[in-house]
């Protein structure tokens, strides 16, 4: 695999050639200028999200790919790396999520964060299906004492676990998810180097309250694993950006690339300022795209234009 990677002005996107890829500054800064920036002791925050190619019901080689690129964006000097919903399994794979579940300290989890330790990273485990009843039996908090559901687990720099959300609304158009899982019901606000991270997933897009209360948790960048399919590519450009605007946050929805019986994910992960400017976005094919978030930001366009003193409630 050749990677490429194409400077964008704030953030940029790497791809696996062939044009998979598109990247689209906000300021007219060139890629130097951006890449300069980082790790100057300003508090900027080096994002990667990993577009992941998945492959139904090929766990060993999904993972594999994922902690490819992870370790490649590690490498490129990411602070924060993000990996899309159910990226081990494949959301469509619907047969195999039982048998693939596992326990939130289960291999593929207690694999990542050996991988976010090592290379001193914080990692978004995008989500994996878990085994509700085997992490209950391992001493963990669950919603329900059996069943799977969708769970992204985000591990800092000493592969610490420190924020567990389980999907909130399951998918039920087209989808068996609704039918096979069991929806979360926390909502995390985590301390990450000057920002303040939530995670949602996915479908959790359509449904702004949650993202109001994020806000009022004091969340100043959302990451979103998403499995989002075809044909709906407004729909996520737009729920997305629209996230981003109305809580004056950061917002990077990472999607997957891959073919499934039913359906093809549309790729085109995207990270998203507080104004809703793209800051880097990809095409359909595999790709990881890069962005440097400056966390004065989110405080400057609240102070610039308040919305969000004038939400009633």
């Amino acid at each position: 695999m050749t990677d490429v990677s194409t400077p964008t002005g704030p953030g940029r996107v790497r791809t696996d050639g062939g044009g998979g890829g598109v990247g689209v500054g906000s300021d007219g800064d060139d890629g130097a200028a951006s890449e300069a920036a980082d790790g100057d002791g300003s508090g900027r925050l080096r994002l990667a999200c990993c577009q992941v190619e998945q492959r139904p019901g090929d766990v060993e080689g999904n993972v594999a790919r994922a902690i490819d690129r992870v370790e490649a964006a590690a490498a490129d000097g990411a602070d924060l790396v993000t990996l899309p919903e159910l990226f081990s399994v494949g959301y469509f794979a619907f047969e195999s999520y039982a048998r693939e579940a596992e326990p939130l300290g289960g291999p593929t989890l207690d694999r990542l964060a050996e991988v976010a330790a090592d290379e001193g990273i914080w990692l978004l485990a995008g989500s994996v299906v878990e085994d509700l009843a085997a992490s209950a039996d391992a001493g963990f908090e669950v919603p329900e004492p059996e069943g799977l559901a969708n769970t992204a687990v985000l591990f800092d720099r000493d592969g610490g676990r420190r924020a567990v959300y389980r999907k909130q609304h399951l998918f039920g158009y087209g989808s068996a998810e609704d039918r096979l899982l069991v929806a979360g019901e926390r909502l995390p606000v985590t301390t990450l180097e000057g920002f303040e991270v939530g995670i949602t997933t996915c479908y959790d897009l359509r449904f702004p309250e949650l993202y109001g209360q994020l806000l009022d948790g004091g969340a100043t960048l959302v990451l979103v694993p998403s499995a989002w399919p075809y044909p709906r590519v407004e729909h996520w450009t737009t729920l997305a950006r629209a996230r981003a605007i109305e809580n004056a946050t950061y917002l990077a929805a990472v999607n997957g690339a891959g073919e499934f019986d039913d359906a093809t994910l549309l790729g085109r992960t995207t990270v998203y300022d507080p104004w809703g400017t793209p800051l880097a976005s990809a095409g359909d094919d595999a790709a990881t795209v890069t962005a440097t978030l400056d966390p004065a930001r989110v405080a400057a366009v609240r102070d610039e234009f308040p919305a969000i003193g004038d939400r009633r409630r």
